[in-house]
């Protein structure tokens, strides 16, 4: 069990791979959670809007790359746009992806807590001089993030968890290169070390997400 799985040798061999691709993985992450959000922040004030034109293309986008599976978008992306003489390397197709599909997730999140937050503020605020974008920006929006914060920090929880994705159209990420470690060492030891990094990272965050859902059941009881 330990030769084939929790192996020393091979651990202390690949542990320079394992580590590139955890440095991969988090630069990856730190590029599609931010595009997401600011997609998704995007989304959520367009829904603000009353107009049919407006609403019905933003339902209509946000539906679609909510039912579109990532993985099918990516490889559209990264083996299909070479065809329309568009060629993007696997990170930028990684980043366009998540972007697409992610924002609309966090568009959702983001619209429920706009609208968890009473329309009198808003009133209130416009009253005092605050311009619409004044409102939402100093008003509206931070409570907005706190009312949905454990369904934002869950959604970002799964978008780290997504970029593992990435191998497939050879971004060098944490499972690519854990991959590359077990095809030269042909032993299954660099998978349980990648494994254990997405554990050690992400269990700290699910606690977090954890207290904040305990605490918000509390607030409401």
């Amino acid at each position: 069990m330990i030769q084939s799985f929790f192996n020393p040798e091979i651990i202390v061999a690949a542990m320079p791979i394992v580590l590139a691709g955890l440095f991969n993985t988090i630069l990856l992450s730190l590029i599609v959670v931010p595009l997401g959000l600011a997609g998704g922040l995007v989304l959520a004030m367009l829904a603000s809007v009353k107009s049919p034109l407006v609403r019905w293309p933003l339902m209509a986008w946000v539906d679609f790359f909510r039912a579109f599976p990532p993985l099918v978008l990516l490889v559209l992306l990264f083996a299909g746009l070479p065809f329309a003489g568009l060629e993007l390397g696997g990170f930028a197709c990684v980043a366009i992806a998540f972007f697409l599909n992610t924002g609309s997730y966090y568009g959702e999140i983001l619209r429920a807590g706009i609208d968890s937050v009473p329309h009198g503020q808003v009133e209130a605020a416009r009253s005092t001089g605050l311009s619409g974008l004044q409102a939402m920006g100093y008003i509206v929006l931070p409570q907005a993030v706190r009312n949905v914060l454990p369904d934002l920090l869950s959604n970002t929880l799964e978008v780290v968890k997504l970029t593992s994705l990435g191998s497939v159209v050879a971004v060098p990420e944490l499972l690519y290169q854990a991959r590359q470690a077990q095809s030269i060492t042909y032993n299954p030891t660099p998978i349980v070390m990648a494994a254990v990094i997405y554990f050690l990272i992400l269990w700290p965050l699910v606690r977090l997400l954890s207290r904040l859902e305990n605490r918000a059941l509390a607030g409401r009881g």
